[in-house]
């Protein structure tokens, strides 16, 4: 084809969002002649949204220096603001500052009033909000919107309002910035604002829900955020973060299978990019915690050391393993460790109920009730509804620990509504154990069994090996004393297999060979009379062997 040609094709398919026909058309007419910066400009989104930074920012340099030999200063500063955006995010700091004190004096000497003003505020307001002045990133970001509103530029009025909202919730103005949160997802569904700019809203007010532990929002957004990337099925630049997203929702609403397809697509599959790089380590965490919550230690331990690899703090998720691994010392001082490290309430929020959990196993009871209290106040202060689900879900364990039932059972029960209005069904399930011990030692058998079956029935739908073990020990107000003439050994090779983990992982988890783990299965299944590892599992649960 000749150069018109690729170049109107090229144009045509950036309209149409297909990214990569628009990138390689583009190209094959800048190889022909070199582009205008206009065009250039059009080559450079569409290497963005492919997910190649390296050649986005070389469009835009070269873009930058044509608009500027065309005397459009404010075109070339534009350009110097997007090249120190994508180096900011990618770590490259000096760069960054460099491009964004480049386009100040490229402003300053032209003198012009523009819209690019706007733009050069916005490094200003991540400095300040990513430093916790929340104060000043409001007037900064307020400052912004008001230049793009006169300029009648809709990517940066809602790139800064979107900023106003997180900083109103920091600041205590929940609701108020909520409200700018839902205006800008019905503004970013419209279609009203750019490719790269929908992208930037969508990810970064995902992470801002999930950071105030919002889950109604972070629905809906990743809803939409799914949607947008389905329509754009060549899109590489935010397919990762849409998918850790989406399997963080998918598992709050036990759907786990997908949930771990979609995390192993984020780390596996979409690599390419700053956008998806930051995602894997997220997403090899996601996949931690499924694999921890169905039983399977080695393949978790794996997952939490890969997003640790990829920068990703994988806690506390693999404090909780350690504890689900029967080593109680190491999780207490992981969890200890990580919680006096986080001194912002959110993150220390996310950190709190396993810190609960964690101190109750080892017998620290009113270590346990003061990060219980904490987190209470902390989801009264943020007012999250997640957070109060967790909180009283932590109240209530503390207290059937302390013998308080009647405690436990007010707050079990309010654990459990609250799990229920949210639609997670395993955060329910775990509540409704908490209901049954307390209802069982206020001498209400009945209630406590109903409590148990209900538990039972979502665990062996979510296939959460350790906590059906728990339901079946608990069924019988215990494990069983009849062991059936298994040894200790085999009592906790039995206790792997209901767990769901196969022989590698069980011949991790107790530190023996693979062989010795089939010795050991051969015999439990003589001394049981089965045949099969499901019948071994059936016949343990039913006779509370585990």
């Amino acid at each position: 084809m000749d150069k018109d040609t690729d170049l109107a094709r090229g144009r045509a398919c950036y309209a149409a969002e297909a990214w990569f026909e628009a990138f390689e058309r583009l190209s094959a007419a800048d190889g022909a002649t070199p582009m205008g910066p206009e065009d250039l400009e059009l080559l450079a989104r569409s290497a963005y949204m492919l997910g190649r930074d390296e050649e986005y920012v070389a469009g835009l340099e070269r873009a930058h220096g044509r608009w500027l030999d065309a005397g459009d200063v404010p075109r070339a500063v534009r350009c110097a603001f997007w090249i120190g955006h994508s180096m900011l995010f990618r770590g490259h700091h000096v760069r960054a500052s460099g491009w964004f004190s480049l386009g100040e004096r490229l402003l300053k000497d032209d003198g012009r009033d523009c819209v690019e003003r706007g733009y050069l505020l916005i490094p200003l307001w991540l400095s300040q909000m990513g430093g916790g002045d929340w104060q000043f990133g409001h007037a900064t970001a307020a400052e912004a919107a008001e230049v793009g509103e006169r300029f009648a530029d809709a990517d940066l009025v809602w790139l800064a309002r979107d900023e106003q909202g997180r900083a109103l919730v920091n600041l205590g103005r929940v609701h108020e910035g909520l409200r700018l949160v839902d205006e800008a997802l019905v503004i970013v569904e419209s279609g009203a604002l750019s490719p790269i700019v929908s992208g930037i809203v969508y990810c970064n007010t995902i992470a801002f829900c999930r950071d105030l532990y919002d889950l109604r929002h972070e629905r809906e957004w990743t809803d939409a955020l799914t949607r947008w990337c389905d329509r754009q099925p060549q899109m590489v630049a935010h397919n990762g973060l849409c998918l850790v997203h989406r399997a963080e929702v998918l598992q709050y609403g036990g759907a786990w299978t997908a949930a771990l397809d979609d995390a192993r697509q984020a780390s596996e599959r979409r690599t390419q990019g700053v956008l998806n790089q930051i995602a894997r380590g997220q997403a090899f965490y996601r996949q931690g915690e499924i694999h921890r919550l169905q039983g399977r230690p080695a393949e978790a331990e794996d997952a939490y050391r890969e997003a640790n690899r990829c920068g990703f703090e994988p806690q506390p998720g693999f404090a909780l393993l350690r504890l689900a691994q029967g080593n109680a010392g190491a999780a207490a001082a992981t969890i200890r460790r990580a919680v006096a490290e986080h001194t912002r309430e959110l993150e220390r929020a996310g950190l709190l109920a396993a810190y609960v959990e964690i101190m109750l196993a080892g017998g620290d009871v009113d270590d346990a009730a003061a990060a219980a209290d904490q987190l209470s106040a902390i989801a009264e202060h943020q007012d999250s509804y997640v957070l109060r689900a967790r909180a009283a879900y932590g109240l209530a364990s503390v207290a059937l620990a302390k013998g308080d039932t009647t405690a436990g059972l007010t707050e079990g029960r309010r654990a459990w509504h609250a799990w229920q209005d949210l639609e997670a069904p395993y955060e329910a399930a775990r509540a409704r154990i908490a209901v049954a011990l307390a209802c069982r030692s206020l001498g209400d058998d009945d209630t406590a069994d109903l409590e148990l079956h209900a538990a039972r029935a979502v665990f062996a739908e979510l296939e959460a090996g350790p906590d059906l073990a728990q339901v079946a020990a608990l069924a019988r107000g215990g494990p069983g004393t009849d062991t059936y003439g298994l040894s200790e050994r085999e009592l906790e090779v039995l206790r792997e297999v209901v767990g769901g983990a196969s022989n590698r992982q069980i011949a991790a988890a107790l530190v023996i060979s693979e062989h010795t783990v089939a010795r050991h299965l051969q015999n439990i299944f003589a001394k049981l009379g089965v045949s099969s590892r499901t019948a071994a599992s059936t016949f343990a649960l039913e006779h509370g062997l585990v």
